[in-house]
């Protein structure tokens, strides 16, 4: 199992390395290896070099003892940084979402969680977590989180897909932030969040992946293109919008939890994480235009070196802490036999 949880950490890494993303906020869950699973990916990110928020998803879903176990991970990995701080690893407590919680696990998860830590939740991504939330509470889900405590201005809410006008007003007044993540949204076919308008209210949205690949400029296309076919109007969504999400709001959400120097600019004392990109552009490229360049020249094989807190982790194209290969190899080996188990687990269920 430690196997396992370390090379889907792995491959993970070697994808964001190689499309220049130095900062990764996962929400990680292995339900049949749950005590030290966040060690063993902590480890990985350590050795990649790369800047990792990392949190166990606690669930209902595989039973009490689990959901108690998940608990247990959170904490016991945030009190191991809390007594020994690494200046690229850093903590917040995951929770699956509001339709697989009980109301007694969030107290639980409320009580357990040290001063001061924020949340990490899936949020109306299908409207049965808004129905599930209703039959259990007669609150929807934004109402239901608030009245446990969860929101707050270190809490992630991602997805929002299907929040009312009172539950954008909640994370708004609460200072909690939504993650957007266009890909997933259309893999699932869950619909299409009000992102402009949560931003126009002045909620934090950020630009996420939720378990895509870490190619965040395939993530910025899409969200420039998917709320304009959504709307049927080419005006929807500007690229200014995307940059905000992608760029500022990404960064300051990233200094939440590394507030030691500025993270996403270039000025003395920031963190000195930079990519370099091997681009040629046919028109000219200004402070003005630059979304669109990113949009619709800058591609995901044009990320030349990727630096780190002032460390190369990939340099002219070859990485420099991971063995891409070996690592590749080995996932290989080990995908078939986690399919296997899958398959077994599914056939005791039916």
């Amino acid at each position: 199992m430690r196997r396992r949880a370390r090379y889907s950490a792995l491959v993970c890494l070697v994808d964001a390395i190689k499309h220049g993303t130095t900062t990764l906020i996962d929400h990680h869950a292995s339900p049949n290896y749950i005590d030290g699973s966040l060690d063993i990916i902590a480890d990985a990110v350590d050795k990649s070099g790369l800047r990792g928020v990392l949190c166990y998803e606690v669930t209902d879903r595989d039973g009490i003892d689990k959901a108690s176990a998940g608990i247990s991970e959170n904490v016991r990995f945030l009190k191991r940084l809390a007594a020994e701080p690494h200046p690229r690893l850093a903590g917040t407590f995951g929770l699956h979402a509001s339709l697989t919680l009980s109301g007694a696990t969030l107290q639980a998860c409320r009580a357990a969680a040290p001063e001061g830590t924020g949340f990490h939740i899936h949020t109306a991504e299908h409207q049965a977590d808004e129905y599930d939330s209703l039959q259990k509470s007669n609150m929807r889900v934004i109402d239901r989180l608030q009245k446990h405590n969860i929101l707050g201005p270190n809490t992630i809410t991602a997805h929002g897909v299907h929040f009312d006008a009172r539950e954008m007003e909640i994370l708004k007044e609460t200072g909690t932030w939504l993650s957007h993540q266009p890909r997933s949204n259309m893999n699932n076919g869950v619909g299409v969040a009000q992102i402009e308008s949560m931003m126009r209210m002045g909620i934090k949205v950020c630009l996420g992946n939720d378990g895509f690949t870490n190619s965040m400029w395939d993530e910025w296309k899409t969200a420039y293109l998917l709320h304009k076919v959504e709307h049927r109007d080419p005006r929807r969504m500007g690229g200014y919008d995307v940059q905000q999400m992608a760029i500022y709001n990404n960064a300051a959400l990233a200094s939440v939890f590394f507030p030691a120097a500025p993270i996403g600019q270039i000025v003395p004392g920031a963190v000195a994480d930079l990519i370099f990109v091997d681009y040629h552009p046919h028109t000219p490229l200004t402070e003005g235009n630059l979304p669109w360049h990113i949009i619709f020249g800058f591609q995901q094989s044009m990320v030349a070196s990727t630096m780190v807190a002032g460390k190369f982790v990939m340099k002219n194209r070859e990485l420099l802490t991971l063995e891409e290969a070996e690592i590749a190899a080995r996932a290989k080996e080990i995908a078939p036999r986690v399919w296997k188990k899958y398959e077994e687990e599914v056939a005791k269920v039916m």
